[in-house]
């Protein structure tokens, strides 16, 4: 794609669209891809390895799916918890443009898909979940957690999904360094080379300590 890349504000590739299955929420769906959006062709493994380890979702509130691309997470979150609000985010317009398709074909109407300036200041959630844009570059990615975290409702939990090789570690170490004190991160699963990291925020008065496996 040359300098074509899925987190291009404006993807210059053919839009190429697509039909894919894919299992989610525990339902067997269609839905719709296209060129020049994260793993057009199929459910990536890091967003399935998170599916497979996230704990049941709160019954409502405000989620937000950081780096949505065409939506597996955000459609996964708004089949779980029809009473939500599912905020998809991504720079892409054409996978925002392909989650607003998905979520009319799937009949879900509590999907907002904006841009990261979009959304209202005022909006605190209750869960992150989200395969993040690790190839963006360190200082942008740092940038971007740095802006979102903190928006977590009190007691309430990100999730990201990072390859091992493509610094799962190293980002935990920031992670730990950067949100203290008010929060614990920790390793919460791994599979297929990548890691889940969970980050909480507690609340006043605290919650209880974190008890590791």
């Amino acid at each position: 794609m040359g300098s074509d890349h899925y987190f291009s504000a404006a993807p210059a590739s053919a839009e190429n669209l697509r039909t894919i299955r894919v299992t989610l929420a525990g339902r067997d769906l269609e839905v719709t891809t296209a060129g020049g959006v994260f793993s057009p062709d199929r459910l990536d493994a890091g967003t399935a390895v998170l599916l497979a380890n996230m704990p049941p979702l709160p019954p409502g509130g405000d989620f937000l799916d950081l780096g949505c691309g065409w939506g597996p997470i955000s459609l996964t979150m708004a089949l779980a918890s029809p009473h939500a609000t599912v905020w998809a985010v991504d720079v892409n317009e054409r996978a925002l443009d392909l989650v607003r398709r998905n979520a009319d074909e799937l009949g879900l109407m509590n999907i907002n898909a904006v841009r990261p300036d979009d959304v209202p200041d005022d909006i605190r959630f209750r869960t992150i979940r989200s395969n993040p844009p690790i190839r963006v570059g360190k200082n942008v990615l740092h940038d971007m957690l740095e802006r979102w975290i903190p928006r977590l409702d009190e007691r309430s939990d990100a999730w990201l999904v990072v390859q091992r090789n493509l610094g799962a570690d190293s980002l935990q170490r920031w992670l730990a360094a950067t949100f203290t004190p008010g929060y614990s991160v920790f390793r919460s699963a791994t599979g297929k080379g990548f890691r889940v990291i969970k980050v909480r925020k507690h609340g006043s008065p605290p919650t209880e300590p974190i008890a590791l496996a």
